[in-house]
């Protein structure tokens, strides 16, 4: 049977800022599925690189005094060093900066050009003549047009009104202190809605996306016309020029994930292979993983780019949510907010592998680091129940061996071989939840053997040596089938394993075979309980470097979205929720005494609602396509009472009306029965 052929990607790290360990989630659990891929024998690669163009570069490097290529080689560096110190193991660690990005930008492009995609239009942007460069939102500050407050972004202001930098009043660029002006340039975009067919066909197929963001892309864009890309920038601006179009470059996001198969090509030259039995050969599965803030660049725009090139489609793209700390964002202030660097100066990184595993699930929720969990699952899984295997038996047998033959375990060896699969299975899923709390089942199991057995009773008498032998042979075994089946979470400890036991872990396959009449290496300590005060620390330091940091990566990753004139707001795809969350909302019956469109928006009308008595309610409700105003007034509705009121272009929005469907057209609003009254609670 022939070996799967697999290529992997992470989202590429922007090389704006550290790594912090909210970003090692994702590079986490690509590494975890990557060594899965391999020790199950696929041909398994996996390819990464800094993400390096963009306006934020430009200033990061001005800032710090030197070239763009200098700052850029520097946090390459930095971020590798982070990686390998997680030991994540990339085949190859590129950058969107080389001549094979740049080459293959270039026949990108052609093929975009070939297919008529591409479209001119002049769009109006403020300009700094003193920094000589267009300003995205975040560069601009002023005076809020509304409520008059100075030092306003460019985008919102702190009552909650939103406008374009050019309704400021005074604006000022945050770059050079310079009044800006307005100006016309000639942008160039992709025809998307051209791709829409094959895109609908493509992300609606089951097979290549999770459920939950298929409907996303249903339900947000593809029930209705898609919108141009932006796809470029006008200079200065770091990035590869357009060949066809001097003065103008590439904006990042289009020469980013075209970075994918330049990291894949800088290793095919070193390794003579081909670049397209890896990229258009249909025998290779791509597996990108993303987080769910870049769903739209990943399931759109890079599908119809990958399928106008001829390149192979994304085979799957596996998305994940993001880390909250203690329930919250993570914080500067409060010490939450850890680079990689830090946390390795403190912890062991297999710590938050193990923990990240054990947190994990095929779909979008959000995972959450709770620093008095994160102490006890280690203390209490991977020293309390796993090590503690082989600490009670490996030193028994150091002088005599393994037994020549495996002794009766009363079929313990074999079930946990039998669960292999299941365990597989929940790799494959990128379930590994559910991984960890299987193997963990099979620790659950061995413990209670070497507990009844007693080997540290049994040394005691020199008659019972070969029962003792036999009781450390099946302890040994079945620890090494754990190891084994925890080695993609847990590669250090895997091969300390395979030193200890003159085997090294390479296969799947080993968790099926005994090992036996084999002699075992001196027992060294495998893995220390996590010392409380280190974590105690870590958090102090970190806030106390808070202080001297600049932007968060979070603003750094807001600085390249906000590198353009279409802005895609990255909504939050749907997660589960407790009894308890659902709960907390306030579902009520409310009348529409008055309903009219929104003009200046695609989606909204305007609807006033009753409550019973004097209650009223302003709403904004995204229904516009389904519904004409006239055929609401009257309606009794269902209603979420107690949502936080959003200031939005259009006036404050005191509530949301509940609804079902794909989006556009096929939204069907949630109603009452004529019985009920305005203000009623609905159970």
């Amino acid at each position: 049977m022939t070996a799967r052929r697999i290529l992997v990607t992470s989202a590429l790290p922007y090389a704006n800022g550290p790594i912090h360990i909210g970003h090692l989630v994702e590079y986490i659990q690509t590494d975890i599925w990557v060594r899965f891929q391999r020790l199950r024998g696929a041909d398994c690669r996996y390819f990464c690189a800094d993400d390096t163009h963009g306006t934020a570069i430009m200033i990061s490097a001005k800032r710090n005094g030197v070239t763009e290529e200098e700052f850029i080689a520097k946090m390459s560096t930095e971020h590798q060093a982070d990686f390998a110190g997680f030991d994540i193991a990339f085949d190859n660690y590129g950058s969107t900066n080389s001549d094979e990005n740049r080459e293959l930008c270039a026949e990108f492009w052609k093929s975009l050009r070939d297919a008529d995609l591409v479209v001119e239009k002049e769009i109006q942007q403020l300009y700094d003549p003193e920094a000589e460069t267009f300003l995205a939102d975040r560069f601009v500050r002023g005076t809020c047009p509304k409520c008059g407050k100075t030092n306003q972004p460019g985008d919102s202001c702190e009552c909650g009104h939103t406008y374009t930098p050019v309704d400021l009043i005074d604006p000022v660029s945050v770059l050079s202190g310079a009044t800006p002006e307005l100006r016309s340039a000639t942008h160039l975009f992709v025809a998307l809605e051209q791709l829409h067919p094959f895109l609908d066909e493509w992300s609606q197929s089951g097979e290549h996306l999770q459920t939950e963001v298929a409907n996303y892309l249903k339900g947000h864009f593809l029930h209705e016309e898609l919108r141009d890309w932006d796809i470029s920038r006008p200079g200065p601006y770091f990035g590869f020029e357009i060949p066809d179009s001097p003065g103008n470059y590439w904006y990042v996001w289009f020469d980013a994930p075209i970075g994918y198969i330049a990291s894949t090509w800088e290793w095919c030259k070193r390794n003579g292979e081909s670049l397209d039995k890896w990229w258009k050969d249909p025998e290779t599965e791509i597996h990108h993983f993303i987080g769910k803030d870049i769903t739209y660049f990943h399931t759109l725009f890079w599908p119809g780019m990958l399928k106008t090139a001829g390149f192979n489609l994304p085979t799957k793209v596996h998305i994940h949510g993001f880390l909250t700390v203690g329930g919250e964002k993570m914080s500067k202030s409060k010490g939450t907010f850890v680079k990689a660097a830090k946390y390795l100066e403190h912890l062991d990184p297999a710590y938050i592998r193990y923990y990240y595993a054990t947190k994990l699930g095929p779909r979008l929720d959000d995972l959450d680091l709770n620093v008095e969990e994160f102490a006890e699952k280690i203390d209490s899984d991977l020293v309390g129940k796993v090590v503690n295997i082989a600490s009670r038996c490996a030193k028994f047998v150091q002088q005599t061996g393994l037994s020549e033959t495996y002794p009766d375990d009363g079929g313990l060896f074999e079930h946990a071989a039998k669960a292999g699969e299941e365990i597989a299975a929940a790799y494959e899923a990128c379930d590994y939840n559910r991984a960890m709390r299987l193997i963990l089942e099979l620790a659950d199991r061995a413990n209670p053997f070497i507990e009844g057995n007693k080997p540290w009773e049994l040394r005691k008498d020199p008659a019972n040596a070969q029962t003792l032998q036999d009781v450390c042979t099946v302890g040994i075994n079945l620890f090494r089938q754990i190891i084994v089946y925890l080695s993609p979470v847990l590669p250090k400890l895997a091969s300390q394993v395979g030193e200890l036991l003159n085997d090294p872990i390479t296969s799947w396959e080993q968790s099926q075979t005994p090992l036996t009449g084999t002699a075992i290496n001196k027992f060294e300590h495998l893995m220390k309980r996590v010392d409380t005060k280190r974590v105690l620390a870590m958090i102090d330091e970190s806030k106390e470097e808070s202080v001297e940091s600049g932007p968060s990566p979070a603003d750094e990753v807001a600085a390249k979205y906000n590198d353009s004139a279409d802005v895609l707001a990255a909504e939050p795809l749907a997660e589960e929720c407790t009894i308890d969350d659902f709960m907390k909302v306030d579902l009520r019956v409310a009348r529409v005494l008055h309903a009219e469109e929104v003009k200046e928006a695609r989606k909204l009308l305007k609807l006033t609602l009753s409550l019973g008595g004097d209650e009223r309610r302003q709403v904004f409700a995204g229904i516009k396509a389904a519904y004409k105003p006239e055929e609401l007034i009257g309606r009794l509705v269902v209603m979420v009472a107690n949502l936080k009121p959003r200031q939005m272009k259009f006036g404050l929005s005191e509530g949301m009306v509940a609804a079902a469907g794909e989006g556009g057209a096929e939204v069907f609003v949630l109603t009452a029965d004529e019985g009920a009254k305005p203000g009623h609670r609905v159970h």
